[in-house]
C-alpha cells in the first residue's frame, strides 16, 4: 500500500507547483553569487589595494594576509551560525514566506555594509549579515519546497537549489571577470551592488504564492491550508485525490501533535526523532566533509597557486561544467535512481576526485603537470559530486524530519554544517597559503579521507525515500523500519487517508442532496 498512483504524476500535470518551487529555489542564487564574487576578490588588484598589501614579488604585485583571508571567508559562515539562533523563534510564529522576507531585509543591510566598507572589520560585519540572510533563505525556502512539492517531484524541485547556486556562481564569476581589471574600488563594489537583485526579486515573488499548507495546518488554519493545496496542485488532481492528500496532511499533523505539542530543541533528540536528526545533520554536514567549501571559498586562489593561467575564465568554465553535471543529476534523480544511490555515487566520486590532485601535488609539486591534474580532477569533481551528491543533500535533509520540527531541525543542521564550514574556511589558509604550510593541492588528502568516512555512513544508515509522501516517511520512522526495508515497506497512512477522503466526499454529496430535496 502507498499513495494513490494518480498523486505520483509528473511535471506536465504539476507545472505551476514546479515553477513556484523553482522560484523559491532562487533563494540560494544569492549565496552562489556572493561566495563566487568574494572568492575571486582575493585575486583582484582593486580589492587588494583596499584590503591587502603591496608586494612586488607576488603575482599581480598585491597580496592578502592569511588572517585577512580567514576573516573574509569565515565570517559568512559565522553570520549563518548566528542567524540559525533566530530562525527557530521566528519560525514558531511566522510562516515560510515571512522567513524569506526577513532574509531579504537582512541581505539588503549586508550588501550595503560591504559596499561602503573600507576596512576588513567593516567588511566582516557585512559578511556576517549576508550569512544570517543565507540562514533564513536556505532554511525557509527548503522547508517550503519540500512541504509543497508532490512526492514524485520533491527531490528534483528541492535539488534545484544546486542549479540556482550554480547559476549564481556563474553570474558572480562573469561579473568579477568584467570588473577585475578596474584599478579601484569599483572593481568589487559593482559585483557587491549586483547582490541587491536577488533579495529584491525574491521578496516580490513571495507576494504571489500561497503559504505552505502543512504550516497552515500546523497552526490550525485548515481552510487556508486547503485553498493553498488546491492552488499548488491546480488541475493535476481530481477532487478525490486532492482530498486524500489534504486528509493525509491533517492526520499526520494531528498524530504528531497528540504525541507532543511543543517544539523545543530537546524534542529533536527524543525517541525516533533522534534517528531523523542524526540523518539530517549527517546529510547537511556532508557538504562540508566533501571539501566543497574549499573550492567555493578559495577556488580562484587555488587555481592561481596551482599555476593555472587565466584563473577567472577557468573558474567560469568549471562552473558551466558543474551546471551540466547538476542538470544530468536532476534527470537521474527524476528518472533513474533514488536519493541513496545518488549520494553514494557522488560521494564515491569525490574520493577519486580528491585523491587525483593530491597524488599529483605529492609526486610533482609546483609543476605544470600537477596543475593540469588538479584542473582535470576538479572538473571531474564538480560534475560528479555536485550533480549526484550535492544536489540530493537539499531534499533529503528537509524530508527526513517531520513537519512540526522541520524548521527547528533544519536550522540546527544548518548551524552544525556552517560550524564545520567556518572551521574549514578559517583553517584552510594555513594549509594553502605560501606564507604558511603551503601544501597546495596536497590539502586534498584530508578531503579524500573525509569522503571515505561519509560514504561508509551513507551506506550503513541512509534509507531511500523516493516516491514517499512526507506522512509515509513519518510512518516509516515511527515504526522504526530498517534502512534496507524502506523501499518495500507497505505504509497505511495514505490508504487510510484515501478512505476518509471518499467518505467525506460521499457525506458532502448526501448533504447536498438533502438540501435539494428540502428546497
Amino acid at each position: 500500500m502507498g499513495i494513490s498512483s494518480q498523486r505520483n504524476n509528473g511535471f506536465r500535470e504539476n507545472w505551476k507547483c514546479a515553477l513556484i518551487c523553482l522560484g523559491m529555489a532562487f533563494a540560494t542564487a544569492q549565496y552562489g553569487f556572493d561566495v563566487s564574487a568574494i572568492g575571486t576578490f582575493q585575486t583582484m588588484p582593486g580589492f587588494l589595494m583596499t584590503f591587502g598589501y603591496q608586494d612586488p614579488s607576488l603575482k599581480g604585485g598585491w597580496g592578502i594576509s592569511t588572517t585577512g583571508q580567514q576573516l573574509i571567508a569565515s565570517f559568512l559562515n559565522v553570520g549563518t551560525i548566528i542567524g540559525v539562533f533566530f530562525i527557530t523563534p521566528f519560525g514558531r510564529y511566522f510562516g515560510r514566506r515571512h522567513g524569506i522576507w526577513m532574509g531579504a531585509i537582512i541581505a539588503f543591510a549586508g550588501c550595503a555594509t560591504q559596499i561602503v566598507a573600507t576596512s576588513i572589520a567593516t567588511l566582516c560585519v557585512g559578511r556576517a549579515l549576508m550569512g544570517a540572510s543565507n540562514a533564513f533563505f536556505i532554511t525557509f525556502s527548503n522547508a517550503y519546497i519540500v512541504e509543497c512539492a508532490p512526492p514524485r517531484l520533491r527531490a528534483v524541485c528541492s535539488a534545484m537549489f544546486a542549479v540556482t547556486i550554480n547559476i549564481g556562481t556563474i553570474l558572480g564569476a562573469i561579473v568579477d571577470e568584467r570588473t577585475s581589471h578596474i584599478m579601484g574600488k569599483l572593481s568589487y563594489q559593482v559585483p557587491l551592488a549586483c547582490l541587491f537583485v536577488f533579495p529584491a526579486l525574491l521578496s516580490i515573488f513571495v507576494f504571489f504564492i500561497p503559504e505552505s499548507p502543512r504550516w497552515l495546518v500546523l497552526h490550525d488554519r485548515r481552510k487556508e491550508a486547503e485553498k493553498s493545496l488546491a492552488f499548488l496542485r491546480g488541475d493535476s488532481l481530481d477532487l478525490e485525490f486532492l482530498q486524500e492528500e489534504f486528509v493525509e496532511i491533517v492526520r499526520g499533523v494531528e498524530e504528531e501533535k497528540s504525541i507532543t505539542s511543543g517544539s523545543s530543541i530537546i524534542d529533536i533528540f527524543k525517541g525516533t526523532n533522534l534517528r531523523r536528526t542524526m540523518l539530517c545533520v549527517a546529510v547537511a554536514v556532508s557538504r562540508a566533509s566533501s571539501g566543497v567549501w574549499v573550492f567555493l571559498s578559495y577556488g580562484t586562489y587555488f587555481y592561481q597557486q596551482a599555476g593555472v593561467d587565466d584563473v577567472f575564465k577557468i573558474s567560469i568554465y568549471s562552473m558551466v561544467v558543474q551546471l551540466v553535471g547538476v542538470t544530468a543529476g536532476l534527470y537521474c534523480a527524476y528518472k533513474v535512481w533514488g536519493r541513496r544511490t545518488m549520494l553514494l555515487i557522488g560521494t564515491g566520486s569525490a574520493v577519486i576526485a580528491m585523491v587525483g590532485p593530491a597524488i599529483g601535488a605529492t609526486v610533482a609539486p609546483g609543476t605544470p603537470e600537477a596543475a593540469r591534474v588538479f584542473l582535470a580532477f576538479n572538473f571531474f569533481y564538480v560534475i560528479t559530486y555536485s550533480g549526484f551528491a550535492g544536489s540530493m543533500t537539499w531534499p533529503i535533509s528537509a524530508e527526513v524530519v517531520n513537519s512540526r520540527l522541520r524548521v527547528l531541525t533544519l536550522s540546527f543542521a544548518t548551524g552544525v554544517d556552517y560550524v564545520f564550514a567556518w572551521l574549514i574556511s578559517f583553517c584552510s589558509p594555513y594549509f594553502i597559503n605560501p606564507t604558511a604550510l603551503n601544501w597546495g593541492a596536497k590539502y586534498c588528502w584530508i578531503w579524500a579521507a573525509s569522503n571515505v568516512l561519509t560514504f561508509v555512513f551513507f551506506w550503513l544508515f541512509l534509507p531511500d525515500m523516493k516516491g514517499r509522501s512526507l506522512e509515509e516517511i513519518d510512518e516509516l520512522f515511527a515504526k522504526r523500519v530498517s534502512t534496507r526495508d524502506f523501499p518495500t515497506f507497505e505504509c497505511q497512512s495514505s490508504s487510510q487517508a484515501h478512505d476518509i477522503a471518499l467518505h467525506n466526499i460521499e457525506e458532502a454529496k448526501v448533504a447536498v442532496t438533502r438540501v435539494e430535496i428540502v428546497d
